[in-house]
């Protein structure tokens, strides 16, 4: 039982290392959706990106 748990702690940093990798945001990334207008906007710093994915990366300059 201990090293079950051990494995499942292992494996949830792993996935949230692995998922992090991907992606430049920081906590001063605040990203909205603008639907209307199909882009999203930076409530932080005001940068925009257009398309309905949200963005992974930070824009900031």
């Amino acid at each position: 039982m201990p090293l079950l748990l051990l494995v499942l702690l292992i494996g949830v940093f792993a996935y949230a290392w692995f998922a992090r990798r991907g992606s430049t945001l920081t906590r001063a990334c605040l990203w909205r959706q603008e639907k209307a207008a199909g882009q999203w906007r930076c409530a932080a710093c005001g940068a925009v990106q257009k398309g309905a994915a949200g963005p992974r990366h930070c824009l900031r300059a």
